[in-house]
C-alpha cells in the first residue's frame, strides 16, 4: 500500500467529515426550532447515555479490526483478515444485542434511581436502543475496509447514515409532537436506528462490490497457518478496549468543564448568570469552532492507522518514518493558518456565527488548540497504527490531570476568569500532544522539522495581517461585519498560498503527491512560474 492511498483515504474521510459536520448543523438548527429548549433538553438527558453504552460496546473496534486486518494484509494473507473480520463481526452481533437490550430495559432503571431525573426522558433513551446494535455491527464493516486501506466506504456510509438519521430524526420529532414534548424528543432519538442502517446497508453493498477482488486474492494467496479464533478475539480485546477508554475520555473531560468552570467563575466573582453565560461562549462556541477546523487532521489520524500497521508488520521503519512526517506536515500547513486567522478574526467571527462578539476571547484563546489538537490526533494515529493503544490513553489521563489543576487554578482569579478555563483546554491538548511526540520520537524517531514549521508560521503570520488588513479596511468603509469577515478569509487564504510557494515550503515534488488535485494544480503553477521543483 502507498503513501497515495494513505493520502488519498485521508482526503475522502475529510470530505466525508466536512458534509457530516455540515448535515448534523441543519439538524441542529431544524431540531431546535421544532423542539426548543424543553424537548432538546429531554433529547440531551438521553443521548449522553447512548454515547457511553457506545463506548464501551464498540468504539474501539474499528480501529482493532483495522490494525489486524491490515497486518495480515502486509504479510498478504487475505484469509487471515477476512477470518479477523468473521469473528469480529460474530463477537459484534453478540455484544451490540447485549447492549441494545442493557439499553431499553434499563431506562426504567435510570430514572426510577433518579441518574436520570425528568421521567418523561425515558422514552428518548429507550428508543435509542436498537441503534447500538446497528452501530456496533457498523463498527466492524468499517474496520474491515480501513485495514484494507478503502476508505471510501466509510466515506459513503458516514454521509448516508448522517442524511437518513438527520431527515428521520426531523420527520418523528415533527410526527409525534402533538402527542407531546417527551414523544416528539423520543422520535428524535429513535432517528439514530434508521440512520445506522442506512450506513450499513452503504458498506454491504462495497462488501458486494468488492467481494470478487477480496476472493481472488483469498485463492491466490499460499498456504499459511491461520490465527485461531481465541488468539483473534484476545488481541482485538486488548486492542480496542485502549482505544474505548480514550472515546469514554472525552465525554469526561468535556464534563470537567461542566463541574469546574461556572462554580470557579462564581469564586473568581460573577454571578451565576454571567458564570453560565461565559461557560457557553467557551464550550458551545469556541470548542466547536476548534472541532471543525481539526476534520483533516482527525481523518489523516484514521487513515495513518492501517497503513503504520502495514508498514510495521513488514519492519519498514522508513515508511513509519515517511508517513509520520507527511501528516504531520500536512497537519501544520492546516491548522497553523487556521490557529492564527482565527486568533485575529475571532470576535468578527463570533458576530458572524453567534449573533455576538462576546465570545471572542474564548475563541481567541481556544484557536491555539487548533494546532494542539491536530498534532494530538496525527500522533495518536501513529501509535495506533504501531500497536500501542495504550500509550495515548495514558496521556490523556495525564493531560486530563493538568487541566483539572489549571483549570480549578485559573478560572477563579478574577484577571483570569474564562481565559484560564480556555488556557486550561489548550494545556490540555498540549502536554497530550507533547508526550504522543516523545514516545514517535522514541519508537519511530520522528521529530518535527523546526525549519519548515518555521516557514509554515511565518507564511501562517503574513495571511494573518492581509486577512485582519481586508477586514478592517472593508469593515471601515461600511461594509457589513459578515462580508468583510469573508472576504479577509479569503484574501488571507489566497495570500497564504502565495507565501508557502515564495518560502520554497510547498513544491512540485509535494503536490504530485496530492490525490486528484495535485497533478493539475501543479501544472498551473508552473504556467505562471510560481512552483519550484
Amino acid at each position: 500500500m502507498s503513501k497515495d492511498k494513505f493520502l488519498k483515504g485521508a482526503l475522502i474521510l475529510t470530505v466525508a467529515g466536512i458534509i457530516v459536520k455540515v448535515i448534523g448543523s441543519v439538524n441542529r438548527i431544524l431540531l431546535s426550532r421544532l423542539l426548543g429548549g424543553e424537548g432538546i433538553g429531554l433529547y440531551q438527558m438521553a443521548y449522553p447515555i447512548y454515547l457511553l453504552a457506545l463506548s464501551i460496546s464498540s468504539a474501539g473496534i474499528p480501529v482493532a479490526i483495522s490494525i489486524m486486518v491490515s497486518e495480515k494484509a502486509a504479510l498478504q494473507d487475505y484469509k487471515g483478515a477476512n477470518r479477523v473480520f468473521r469473528i469480529s463481526l460474530s463477537v459484534m452481533v453478540v455484544t451490540g444485542a447485549m447492549f441494545s437490550a442493557l439499553l431499553y430495559f434499563g431506562a426504567g432503571w435510570l430514572i426510577e434511581h433518579q441518574y436520570v431525573r425528568d421521567p418523561r426522558a425515558y422514552y428518548a433513551i429507550a428508543a435509542l436502543a436498537p441503534a447500538i446494535f446497528f452501530v456496533t455491527i457498523l463498527a466492524s464493516y468499517r474496520g474491515y475496509f480501513q485495514g484494507m486501506q478503502r476508505m471510501l466506504p466509510t466515506g459513503f456510509s458516514q454521509i448516508a447514515e448522517q442524511l437518513v438519521r438527520v431527515v428521520t430524526m426531523v420527520a418523528f420529532a415533527w410526527y409525534l409532537l402533538p402527542r407531546g414534548l417527551e414523544y416528539a424528543a423520543a422520535g428524535a432519538s429513535f432517528g439514530a436506528g434508521p440512520g445506522a442502517v442506512a450506513g450499513l446497508l452503504v458498506l454491504l453493498y462495497f462488501y458486494w462490490k468488492y467481494r470478487a477482488d477480496f476472493q481472488q486474492k483469498m485463492d491466490n494467496q499460499p498456504a499459511m497457518i491461520q490465527e485461531s479464533g481465541a488468539s483473534i478475539i484476545t488481541r482485538m480485546v486488548r486492542l480496542a478496549l485502549p482505544v474505548s477508554l480514550a472515546n469514554i475520555m472525552l465525554p469526561v473531560v468535556s464534563n470537567i468543564d461542566l463541574l469546574i468552570v461556572p462554580p470557579r467563575l462564581e469564586v473568581a466573582g460573577y454571578t451565576v448568570e454571567q458564570a453560565t453565560e461565559l461557560f457557553g461562549y467557551l464550550t458551545g462556541m469556541a470548542v466547536p469552532l476548534v472541532n471543525m477546523a481539526t476534520i483533516l487532521t482527525a481523518s489523516l489520524a484514521a487513515s495513518l492507522v492501517p497503513s503504520v500497521s502495514e508498514a510495521n508488520t513488514l519492519g519498514d521503519r522508513a515508511a513509519i518514518f515517511d508517513r509520520t512526517a507527511t501528516a504531520i506536515r500536512i497537519a501544520n500547513l492546516i491548522t497553523i493558518p487556521a490557529f492564527v486567522g482565527m486568533w485575529l478574526l475571532a470576535t468578527p467571527i463570533s458576530q458572524m456565527l453567534y449573533a455576538t462578539p462576546n465570545a471572542g476571547v474564548s475563541i481567541a484563546i481556544s484557536s491555539l488548540g487548533i494546532f494542539l489538537l491536530g498534532i494530538h490526533q496525527v500522533t495518536t494515529g501513529v501509535l495506533q497504527g504501531l500497536g500501542r493503544t495504550a500509550i495515548p490513553v495514558v496521556n490523556m489521563v495525564i493531560s486530563a490531570g493538568v487541566k483539572v489543576v489549571l483549570g480549578w487554578t485559573l478560572t477563579a482569579m478574577p484577571q483570569w476568569g474564562i481565559k484560564g478555563a480556555a488556557w486550561a483546554s489548550n494545556a490540555d491538548f498540549g502536554v497530550a500532544a507533547l508526550l504522543n511526540m516523545f514516545f514517535i520520537y522514541r519508537y519511530v524517531g520522528f521529530a518535527m522539522d523546526m525549519r519548515d514549521t518555521l516557514k509554515t508560521a511565518l507564511a501562517a503570520a503574513v495571511m494573518g495581517l492581509a486577512a485582519l488588513g481586508s477586514y478592517e479596511l472593508l469593515f471601515a468603509k461600511g461594509v457589513g461585519n459578515t462580508l468583510s469577515t469573508l472576504t479577509g478569509v479569503m484574501v488571507g487564504g489566497g495570500i497564504y498560498a502565495v507565501a508557502l510557494l515564495l518560502l520554497g515550503s510547498i513544491g512540485e515534488r509535494e503536490l504530485l503527491k496530492l490525490p486528484v488535485v495535485g497533478q493539475p494544480v501543479a501544472a498551473a503553477l508552473k504556467k505562471i512560474h510560481l512552483l519550484r521543483r
